[in-house]
Formats: structure tokens, C-alpha cells, sequence
């Protein structure tokens, strides 16, 4: 079964087709990166508008890349939430357009637990399954939720640990947006901090001692450190440059993320781990991952790191199979609340 996923939740206007859940025969990203650049992050209006502009070009190229039309779709998979508001009704409404005019089964899908699915995709029916078996614990990090989860099946998770305040995807982004680094702020900062000394500053790491939070995060500190607090942080002797500060602050960011990771393998006991969102992409975090020999860690082909159409569609198609549909009523929604948690 051919299934069409659309995800529009952010900045992202993606389209792809992906077959029996496995295969992506096509997967069209339109960014929108240039529009949002000279603001350093995302404008939520420029967002949807550029949405409604490109969303109908975008599915139709994912079909003609596929080599299919209209006909050939077997269902409609789109990303109902989380994500803004405006980006996410945009997606929502031409899937149930699209899914109602060609009688066709619809599914509204999480944006988060399509990241978790992305690991499951690879790019011929002959390759062997590159997916992890459930249970594993899953690493959900983007520029607007970091959560730690043990995942027991393809939309059964619990979370284990999420953020207090900025996600980790988030912090980068304000870090390079101070200092000028570059937008997007993950990407800009990975490239710098190939040069960097990551001694060069010792950023502190959060305290989360009241109540229960074993594997939450926090990085409204390190953020704080970064640019407000910079010089009390400093052990290099002499000058640290932008590359220092960026290579500092990536250590003490992923550091800060696997702390509560490791913690969590230890008292949940498994030893697989599937990354997902677009900080899955940094170089360092997949360097630290893969120095734990005792752990079989996954991440998604850097393409499928970022929000993208196929995750979507190969999620989507595990619902329909099962006989899930969602109702044309169905509309999108901004937030999860099980993905932020208050603290204490």
C-alpha cells in the first residue's frame, strides 16, 4: 500500500510517498530557511502562509517523483501535532481535502512519534530491516521538545524524562542567534565546533533535585551561562574564540542530554536506543552515542533527521493497516502536554 504523508508543522512543507510502510518512494522537503534567516528563527506567519503557497507544488512533485498519480494512493497520513498552530492547519486541511475528494482512508499522526518511526524506513524492498525490535528507549530531540521515552510499540510510549523549560534544539538556536553564529542555530554550531576546544569553557550542568524528575532536563541555565555568564566559565587561558565557545557549549548540551539517557538505561534496563528530530543530526551526540559499546544506538539517515513527509507516511500506514482512521472532523493541535513537564 502507497501511502501520502504531508507534515507542515513547522517552517518544513514536506511531502512523501512511502510503501508498506517501508520504502520512501519519494520524499520532497521544501525549506523554508531563507525566508526565516534574516530573522534568526522561525516567524510563525511566514510559516503558514509560505505553507498555503507551496503545500499543493510540494504533493505533487512527491507523486511525480514516485512515479504515481492521485489513483495509486492507498491513504493519507499528516501531522496533526504538536507544532504551530497556523503551519500544522495548513497540512490538516489539504490531507482531508485531498483524502476526501479521492474517497481514500485518512489518518492524523503525532509529529513526535513519526520522529521515533523514522529509524523504521530504509530504501529498498531487498535491504534488510534497519529498525529496532520494541521495547527501546527513544531520544526525541528538536528545537522544540527533548524527551526521553521507553517505547513499547509504534504509538505506545511513555515518557521518562522531558524538558523543564527550553529543549535542547532550542538552546542551540538562541546560543548561535547571541553571537551570531549562523541560522539554523544546530547546524551553525556543529560546523564550528569542529574547530573548537570543548575544555575551553566549563559550562555547569542543571540540578534537578525537587521532586522526581530522575531523567528531566533543563537548559534554561546553560543558556543563561552561555551568554549572560560567559567569562565565569572560562579555563582556557588567553583567548577563546567563537569556535571555543561553540565546541564548550555542544559538550555541555549533549552532556546534558546523555546524563539523563545513561541514567535511564541503567535502571530501565535496555540497551537499545533510536534517536529522532533534527538534532539526532549532530555530529558530536552521534560521536558520544557510538563510543557505548554495550549500547546499539539508532539514528535516522540524515535526511530523515529533520521534519520530513516520510516518516509521517510510514507511520501513517501502521494505523491504517490496523483499521485506524481519523474523522474529517479532525483538526491540529499545538501541544502535547505529556512532553513538557512544570517542575517541582
Amino acid at each position: 500500500m502507497k501511502i501520502l504523508g504531508i507534515e507542515s508543522s513547522c517552517d518544513e512543507c514536506a511531502a512523501a510517498v512511502v510503501e508498506d510502510g517501508r520504502v520512501p518512494l519519494s520524499n520532497v522537503v521544501a525549506t523554508q530557511i531563507p525566508f526565516h534567516a534574516v530573522y534568526n528563527g522561525v516567524v510563525p506567519e511566514i510559516a503558514s502562509r509560505k505553507h498555503t503557497e507551496w503545500i499543493y507544488a510540494v504533493v505533487k512533485e512527491a507523486l511525480d517523483n514516485a512515479g504515481i498519480g492521485p489513483g495509486d494512493i492507498g491513504g493519507v497520513a499528516v501531522t496533526a501535532h504538536p507544532g504551530l498552530l497556523g503551519s500544522l492547519l495548513v497540512g490538516v486541511s489539504f490531507a482531508k481535502a485531498f483524502a476526501w475528494a479521492r474517497n481514500l482512508p485518512f489518518i492524523a499522526v503525532d509529529h513526535m512519534l513519526a520522529h521515533l518511526y523514522a529509524c523504521q524506513l530504509h530504501h529498498s524492498p531487498q535491504d534488510p530491516l534497519s529498525g529496532a525490535a520494541y521495547p527501546f528507549l527513544g531520544l526525541l530531540v528538536s528545537g522544540g521538545h527533548s524527551i526521553i521515552c521507553r517505547v513499547d510499540d509504534f504509538d505506545d510510549i511513555t515518557v521518562l524524562g522531558t524538558t523543564i523549560d527550553d529543549a535542547v534544539g532550542e538552546a542551540f538556536d538562541k546560543v548561535s542567534k547571541y553571537y551570531g553564529f549562523g541560522y539554523p542555530g544546530g547546524a551553525a554550531i556543529d560546523k564550528l565546533a569542529q574547530t573548537g576546544d570543548p575544555e575551553a569553557f566549563r559550562f555547569p550542568l542543571p540540578n534537578l533535585y525537587k521532586g522526581d524528575h530522575p531523567y528531566d532536563l533543563s537548559y534554561s541555565g546553560l543558556k543563561t551561562a552561555v551568554i549572560n555568564q560567559l567569562a565565569h566559565f572560562q579555563v582556557k587561558k588567553g583567548s577563546a574564540g567563537p569556535q571555543d565557545i561553540a565546541a564548550s557549549f555542544q559538550k555541555t548540551a549533549v552532556d546534558i542530554l546523555l546524563r539523563s539517557l545513561f541514567r535511564a538505561v541503567e535502571d530501565i534496563g535496555l540497551t537499545t536506543i533510536v534517536a529522532g528530530g533534527g538534532v539526532a543530526a549532530n555530529s558530536y551526540l552521534r560521536l558520544r552515542l557510538a563510543e557505548r559499546k554495550d549500547l546499539r544506538c539508532l539514528f535516522p539517515p540524515l535526511e530523515l533527521c529533520g521534519d520530513n513527509g516520510a516518516m509521517i507516511a510510514g507511520l501513517g500506514y501502521r494505523y491504517l493497516v490496523r483499521g485506524d482512521r481519523s474523522p474529517l472532523s479532525t483538526t491540529a493541535s499545538a501541544r502535547v502536554r505529556a512532553f513538557k513537564r512544570s517542575y517541582p
